[in-house]
């Protein structure tokens, strides 16, 4: 896939139900203490906007809103839905872009409690921050779909509480056939401390072997593709990850799932996946540490 600036914006659906339009936003600090991420998806076909936000810390319950069922925006990125405010703006293609947040969200100290009620405590919840690119862009090979390491900045709000906020991240556009009920998938992206940028992505399909990904430098402007991606995790109650291990083209990754802001997804047919996402802690194989976020997709059944 070659990538253009027109392609920062919305694309033309095709026929199929499952046909999707993604942006993803990652933000974590630093040492991980705090983070948390953003999903956009747009179902034109099925007449809903899924979106997805939170805020994940040190001491700190998960703060979530989840939303599937806000309207398709007319045009641009603009979502409004009762209790829920967002605009995502692409300041300069690849480079810049902003995200706004005024929401209702809920606090939950078991954040397993979303794949049931969902039930917790009223919170306040916005965000004014910025992503901006930080090592390159990365086109998928063969699919639509492309992934920028970026610096984030700019402000959290949880509650009556500002946290001015300065880190690292990542953002992500994809668009085509969503289909979250059929087969799992993981998928990574962080940064180490002496600034290695690493990312990839595996569906796990007996008999395929789909594995982009990159390794980087923080600052650069070339992205490196890797020659392989191997996760393996166990999984501990409510099938949430305790501890991953990832061979990662040259790195050799320990990972430590921290803290969990998962989604219950429920297919129009019924069927249910459970998506655990985390704020993790990766060590590699010769000492260096760095934090981002790690995705797993799990069908149940």
């Amino acid at each position: 896939m070659t990538v253009s600036p027109g392609d920062e914006g919305r694309h033309q659906p095709d026929g199929d139900d499952l046909w999707n339009e993604s942006w993803y936003f990652d933000f974590t600090t630093p040492d991980g203490a705090l983070g948390g991420y953003v999903r956009l998806g747009l179902y034109p076909n099925l007449g809903a906007a899924w979106y997805w936000a939170c805020v994940v810390g040190d001491g700190r319950p998960l703060v979530t809103v989840i939303e599937h069922e806000a309207p398709i925006p007319r045009s641009g990125l603009e979502v409004r839905a009762d209790g829920l405010w967002c605009d995502h703006t692409c300041e300069t293609p690849f480079e810049h872009w902003t995200v706004g947040l005024e929401a209702f969200a809920v606090a939950l100290d078991d954040p397993t409690e979303v794949y049931r009620s969902g039930a917790g405590d009223r919170t306040a919840l916005g965000f004014d921050l910025e992503w901006e690119i930080d090592g390159g862009v990365y086109p998928y090979p063969g699919v639509t779909r492309y992934e920028v390491p970026c610096r984030v900045h700019g402000d959290v709000l949880v509650g009556t509480e500002r946290i001015a906020f300065d880190g690292h991240g990542q953002r992500d556009h994809s668009w085509g056939r969503r289909d979250w009920w059929s087969f799992p998938w993981c998928w990574t992206a962080g940064r180490l401390d002496d600034g290695t940028v690493f990312h990839a992505s595996r569906p796990l399909i007996e008999g395929v072997r789909y594995e982009p990904g990159y390794t980087g430098r923080a600052g650069g402007d070339e992205l490196t593709s890797v020659d392989g991606f191997e996760p393996t995790e166990q999984l501990g109650p409510e099938g949430l990850p305790t501890t991953a291990e990832m061979k990662l083209g040259p790195l050799d990754l320990s990972v430590e799932p921290r803290w969990f802001a998962p989604v219950r997804l429920d297919a129009p047919d019924g069927r249910v996946s459970r998506f655990p996402r985390a704020l993790c802690r990766f060590t590699e194989a010769d000492g260096r540490t760095g934090h981002g976020w790690t995705e797993w997709n799990q069908p149940q059944g």
